[in-house]
Parts: structure tokens; sequence; C-alpha cells
């Protein structure tokens, strides 16, 4: 008695869930697709090996500057960039004789016109090695002031609730577009009527009255970023608003705190308008003293350039020195 053949049909409707494929009702494993590849398979199957030649222009671009040839481009505009600079650096240890004669770039081969003539010259004129002491003594206390009255604002603002806080917010930050020369002539009077007019409280009071607008804008925006729930916890360990902001607001917003004294430091250590103005003639800062010590003709390039990179040595050490969180404060915001 010969057994029946099943159906290819009455087998196709077996049991399907594989979990004996020996049996006839079953249906054998799926077979894997062949992995695709990222570049000539798209999401929905072969998309042809065609696709780099169809790229716009602009992922061309994107993809370029991942590249070698980004590093270098930028590497020439930065060489391209600094070369005045480099020019400046040369020129001051020339004589003003070399300078007048030929080009700085000959100095690079000829040894003879290198010179510290320039440099000991002016830091052996009394007046600008006062001027020195003299801007210190303005930019130090202008830059404590800003990031400390600026700080205490801006934590008021980002966590104190009080009426009319955002209105009075609103208008520190329209103080942001007030141009300083628009307020010379009044403050000057103003300072003259109170006798701090040429004096070096004037100037810092000055500097610090426009830096605090920008102080309060940036670290109110960035003490906002810190999460609520931690000061609700040291709020609930008993601590008072003077201690949450100096235990817990301030080392969280250091990074911005640092990048904004780098700031305030340079605005005010470079700054000539208002010390020509409000400072005394006799002591005057940095800038102007070597605004002093140029001759009415002539290319003053000899007092220029070594005055220039005597200046330039204090802001690059605390540039420098605090680099990593001035970077940290930048970008700040930046990444959730």
């Amino acid at each position: 008695m010969s057994t029946p053949e099943i159906p290819a049909s009455s087998a196709d409707s077996g049991r399907g869930d594989g979990s004996d494929a020996g049996t006839p009702g079953a249906l054998s494993p799926a077979r894997p697709e062949p992995p695709r590849h990222p570049v000539t398979d798209g999401p929905a199957g072969p998309v042809g090996r065609d696709r780099d030649t169809r790229r716009s222009p602009a992922s061309r671009l994107v993809s370029m500057t991942a590249g070698g040839a980004a590093r270098v481009t930028l590497i020439l505009f930065g060489l391209v960039w600094l070369l005045p600079t480099a020019g400046l650096f040369v020129s001051s240890f020339r004589s003003p004789r070399d300078i007048s004669a030929d080009g700085w770039w000959t100095a690079l081969t000829d040894a003879s016109q290198w010179s510290m003539e320039n440099y000991s010259n002016l830091l052996g004129n009394s007046a600008f090695t006062g001027s020195i002491w003299t801007t210190v003594a303005i930019t130090l206390p202008s830059t404590v002031l800003v990031v400390a009255v600026g700080a205490m604002a801006a934590y008021v603002f980002a966590w104190l609730d009080f009426p009319g806080r955002d209105w009075l917010f609103l208008l520190v930050v329209a103080l942001l577009v007030v141009p300083i020369q628009v307020a010379l002539i009044p403050v000057a009077r103003l300072f003259n009527v109170l006798g701090i007019f040429e004096t070096i409280p004037g100037v810092v009071l000055f500097h610090a009255a426009f830096g605090l607008p920008f102080a309060i804008f940036l670290l109110r925006n960035f003490f906002a970023e810190i999460p609520r729930e931690l000061l609700e916890a040291a709020r609930l360990d008993g601590a008072g608003e003077i201690r949450l902001f100096t235990r817990v607001v301030l080392p969280l917003g250091g990074p911005a705190i640092a990048a904004l004294a780098i700031f305030q430091f340079m605005w005010v250590w470079n700054d000539m308008l208002v010390a020509l103005i409000f400072a005394s003639s006799s002591s005057p800062p940095m800038t102007v003293a070597l605004q002093q010590e140029m001759r009415q003709f002539g290319a003053n390039i000899d007092v220029l350039a070594p005055g220039a990179f005597i200046s330039m040595l204090v802001p690059l050490a605390v540039f420098f020195a605090f680099q990593r969180q001035f970077v940290a404060g930048v970008m700040a915001g930046s990444v959730k």
C-alpha cells in the first residue's frame, strides 16, 4: 500500500513558525539579506555607482574642507594675516635709518640690521615705564569691578523674581547699543563736578559703566542654563542666596567669568580714546604715552613697533594663561 503524496499547496499551508524545519509542514528559515554598500546602495536598494558624480558643488566643498586641502588653505590665510605683524616685529629691531632705507624683509638676510636700541631707548624713558604702571592701575580694577558687579547682577536677573525684572533686563541690553562717543562730553562734565576728572578712579568708573551691560548680558544667559533642580536642592539643604551664589553658581560659571575677564582686560588695556580724554596728561596710560612719544615728522616705526610689542606682552600672557577657560566660556551654551 503506497503512501499518498502531499501536494505542494498543502505543505505550504502547514506550520510556519520554523520550530521544526524537518517536518513537511514547516517553513525553512529566511535567508539573510546581503549587506548594503554605504555608497552604491541607498535606503531602498541600489542607486548606482555614479552617486559621487551627481553630488552638488556645496557637498563637494564640505568634503574637501575635511581633508588636507582645507588645512593648507587655512595655513596660507593665517600666514598672510600674520605677515604685517611679522614685518612690524622685524622693524622693531631696526634703526630708523635702516627702516627708511629699504623694506623690513632685507633684515632677514642681513644680521647687522638687528639691534635692541629701540627697546632700550623706549624702556629707558621714565615716562613710558611709568605709563605701564598707570595702565595696570586702570586695567585691574576695571576688570575686577565689571566681573564682580556683573556676576551678582546676572544672578539676580537669572534666578530672583521681582516686579519689572524682564523690563529692567531689556533696558540693560539696550545699553549695549549706546556708543561711547555719545557719553564722552556729558560724563566728562559730571566727573569734573565730582572732582574725579583726569584721575585713575574716573577712568576706572567709565570703563566699568560701559563694560557692565555686556557682562550682565553674557553671564545672565550662562547662569540661566544652570539646572533649577540643583539650586533647589541647595536651598533645601539650607543654603541662602549668598551661599548659593558663591558655592554653586560661581564655580559652575567659571568658564564664562574667565571669558568675560579676558574680554574686559583686553578692551581696557588697549583703550586709547577714554584714556586720552579722562586720564591725566602727566601720568597717561601706555597707549597715550606711545602717542606722545611720536615725532611730528617721520614714520615713527622705531617708536611704534617696540611699543606695540611691549604693550601686547601682558594681554598675550593673560590669554594663553586662561585659554582653556576662554574657549569653554565662549562655547558655553552652544551644545546641549
